[in-house]
């Protein structure tokens, strides 16, 4: 038998053993009821399994925090489009990407990993405290590499640097 605020509760009843009106007494055992069921109903379920390929798409990781480049581009015109940045100044004339590829998707993620490069040898430049002078601490330094990720990717994604493109036209 336990005891909630001057109420005592054995998993089937409440009685009263404080200064506790009727009603607030009523109201506790209907909760406890509530949570006495939902504590039945879970023990009584069975654990199915699911494999990770039904959870998370190909190639990721369950727990991946980031958006990535999966469903990025997804028209018709995207199957034929020209290079862009660096790589439309090295395309010859007949040269087109399918933006829809799987290859072109890992050509992305390559990009964005040398974007992150990038970002993380402009980030050490930076004094290695907070605004008030103290030290970052570990979580603060994890988030700030978390952030650091998502700017990769949406750089790779809008400021049309041609890596990724270049990358594509290479390997194709």
């Amino acid at each position: 038998m336990s005891s909630i605020g001057g109420i005592g509760f054995n998993g089937n009843s409440a009685s009263l053993t404080g200064g506790i009106s009727a009603a607030e007494a009523a109201k506790f055992q209907n909760e406890a009821s509530k949570f006495q069921s939902l504590l039945d109903s879970v023990s009584n379920k069975q654990a199915s399994s699911v494999s990770s390929s039904q959870i998370s798409e190909s190639g990721r990781l369950n727990g991946d925090y980031t958006s990535g480049f999966a469903g990025s581009f997804t028209s018709e015109a995207d199957k034929t489009s020209r290079p862009v940045g660096a790589a439309a100044n090295s395309a010859t004339t007949n040269q087109t990407i399918d933006r829809t590829s799987n290859l072109y998707e890992k050509a992305l993620e390559l990009e964005s990993y040398f974007v992150k490069m990038m970002l993380t040898s402009m980030r050490s430049t930076l004094s290695g405290t907070s605004f008030n002078g103290e030290e970052k601490s570990y979580a603060q330094n994890m988030y700030e590499d978390m952030l650091y990720d998502e700017l990769a990717v949406s750089m790779t994604k809008n400021a049309g640097f041609g890596l990724a493109d270049q990358i594509y036209l290479e390997l194709v």
